[in-house]
C-alpha cells in the first residue's frame, strides 16, 4: 500500500454517507456515555470524513502517515471517534466505552491511548495550531512533501496563540500547513458574535498572511474541490473557513447553543437516528 496516496479515494457522495454514519455513532456513543460535545461533533463530521476517506495520504498496513492531522478543538473528539468507527478502526462495542475510566476513548484526543491514530494530545484550546505549524516547518526543512492539516473551532480562535502561530507560518512560508476552521458560529453557551465577535474572519486571516478560502463545510463535494485545488508548494499557509451547522443533521440540535455539551436522551436518540437514516 502506497504511503503517498489516500487508501480510499472515495467520491463525495460516499464520503457523505460515511459522515452520516459517523453522526449516528456520535449520537449512540454520547447517549450511552451521558456526556459529550454533540453539537460540535456533528458539525465537523463532513470535514473529518473528507480528510480520512479522500485527502490524507497514509497507509494502513502498517499504519503510517505521510500527511498528518491534528484536532485542535479537542473537545470534538467524539466526531473523530465516530469517523474512526466508520473506517473500521474502532468497533461499535468500544465506542460504548467512551469516557469510561481506564478505556482508550477519553474526552479529548490522547496519543498514548491510540498511538497509531492520534498525532498529538489536544484539549487545551489554542495548542493544536502552534504544534501543527512546528510539524509543517519540520517537514519543510526535511524536504518532506507531506502536509499538515489542523481543525480548529471558531470559538477557539479567541486564543491568541493561534494568531502567533499563523504569523509564524506566514513568515516561514509554510505552504504545507492547512488550517480548517469549523465555522459553526456557536461556542459554549451562545453565538460567537455575542461572546467575542471574530468577523471579518476572512480579512483577519489574510492580514496574518494566510491564503483564505471560504466554503460550505457540510458539503463534501465543496470540501473535496477546494482542498484538492490547494497549491501546498507556493509558500502560503492555507486557511479554510468551513461554514457548518452545529448539530448538523438532527433538527432539534441544529444551531441550538444548548447542544454544545449535551447528550440525547432515549427519545431524542430514536428521533436523531431516524433523521440521520433518511439524509
Amino acid at each position: 500500500m502506497s504511503l503517498k496516496q489516500n487508501p480510499y479515494r472515495l467520491a463525495p457522495s460516499d464520503i457523505h454517507r460515511h459522515a452520516q454514519g459517523a453522526r449516528r455513532h456520535i449520537c449512540r456513543m454520547n447517549a450511552h456515555a451521558r456526556s459529550g460535545h454533540t453539537g460540535g461533533d456533528m458539525s465537523e463530521a463532513d470535514i473529518l470524513a473528507t480528510l480520512y476517506f479522500r485527502v490524507l495520504r497514509y497507509s494502513t498496513e502498517p499504519m503510517r502517515w505521510h500527511d498528518q492531522f491534528i484536532l485542535s478543538k479537542g473537545h470534538g473528539v467524539g466526531g473523530l471517534y465516530g469517523c474512526f468507527a466508520e473506517l473500521g478502526w474502532l468497533a461499535e462495542s468500544e465506542l460504548q466505552t467512551y469516557l469510561r475510566d481506564g478505556g482508550r476513548l477519553p474526552g479529548h484526543p490522547v496519543r498514548q491511548k491510540l498511538p497509531e491514530l492520534i498525532t498529538v494530545n489536544t484539549g487545551g484550546l489554542g495548542h493544536g495550531l502552534p504544534i501543527a505549524s512546528g510539524l509543517a516547518m519540520s517537514k519543510q526543512r526535511d524536504g518532506d512533501d507531506g502536509r499538515v492539516f489542523v481543525l480548529t473551532g471558531d470559538g477557539e480562535l479567541e486564543e491568541g496563540s493561534n494568531w502567533e502561530a499563523m504569523m509564524a507560518a506566514a513568515h516561514y512560508k509554510l505552504g504545507n500547513l492547512v488550517v480548517i476552521v469549523d465555522r459553526n458560529h456557536l461556542q459554549l453557551a451562545d453565538f460567537t458574535r455575542n461572546i467575542m465577535d471574530i468577523d471579518p474572519l476572512d480579512k483577519k486571516l489574510a492580514a496574518f498572511g494566510m491564503e483564505v478560502h471560504e466554503l460550505d463545510g457540510n458539503d463534501t463535494t465543496a470540501l473535496v474541490s477546494v482542498i484538492e485545488s490547494l497549491d501546498c508548494s507556493n509558500g502560503k499557509p492555507k486557511a479554510l473557513i468551513a461554514h457548518t451547522i452545529k448539530g448538523r443533521g438532527v433538527s432539534f440540535m441544529e444551531n441550538q447553543p444548548a447542544w454544545h455539551h449535551k447528550f440525547p436522551d432515549e427519545k431524542e436518540l430514536i428521533q436523531a437516528l431516524e433523521e440521520l437514516a433518511d439524509a
